[in-house]
């Protein structure tokens, strides 16, 4: 859908959640281990599971992304293939007539879809780059330079949080496949291009990936 301008610098996203979060991982010692297996138990059979994002799969940013896998390469699980992309909301598994907590059924996607015509606007401005981490994952930082990334997570989610801790801008590079000491992953970024993309955010998607595979 299209976006509308709309003053929003006090709902942008504060670049010191990168800096959170870099504390975050080196306080943490070990990354994650993801395991690829079909998580059942997880999605009960539901095929897809939804988002809101912002569609980033532009050259420049897959070379950043591409970039950054090859210098972790090493420490990555496998075959991650989605596409880059800026995650704004996640939403749930959809259904048509909801029957658990973590189904998006269609009375959900309507009130989203009011908040969102209410305060659409114009083309926003971010800059990707700059290789950071959560314990589970390698990331792109998002910069939010016009706040439109806040605004709409704001229609989204109101003034929800995130149980992880704030909500982080970010193209993900792929995920870690055993448990690896921070401090040298964090030299590592170190020595990472310091490669900025500037792109044009024109409109907002509603996502979906394979709920069988954890990077497909």
């Amino acid at each position: 859908m299209p976006i509308r301008d709309e003053a929003a610098s006090h709902l942008a996203i504060p670049d010191s959640v990168f800096e959170l979060a870099r504390e975050h991982f080196a306080a943490a010692g070990r990354t994650l281990r993801n395991v690829r297996r079909d998580f059942h138990e997880w999605h009960r059979g539901r095929p897809r599971y939804a988002l809101w994002g912002i569609d980033v799969d532009l050259p420049a940013v897959r070379q950043l992304v591409e970039d950054a896998a090859r210098l972790l390469d090493d420490v990555l699980l496998d075959d991650y293939r989605r596409q880059p992309h800026v995650t704004l909301a996640l939403c749930g598994f959809p259904s048509r007539q909801p029957a658990h907590p973590d189904d998006f059924g269609p009375a959900a996607l309507e009130r989203q879809l009011d908040a969102l015509q209410r305060i659409a606007g114009a083309p926003f401005r971010l800059e990707i780059g700059g290789l950071a981490s959560f314990t589970s994952a390698p990331f792109l930082s998002v910069r939010d330079v016009e706040g439109g990334i806040g605004r709409l997570r704001h229609a989204l989610c109101g003034p929800r949080t995130e149980p992880g801790g704030p909500y982080t801008p970010h193209v993900t590079v792929g995920l870690y496949g055993n448990e690896w000491p921070t401090e040298a992953l964090l030299e590592r970024f170190n020595t990472s291009t310091r490669e900025v993309v500037h792109c044009t955010a024109t409109k907002l998607s509603l996502m979906y990936y394979a709920t069988s595979d954890i990077g497909g």
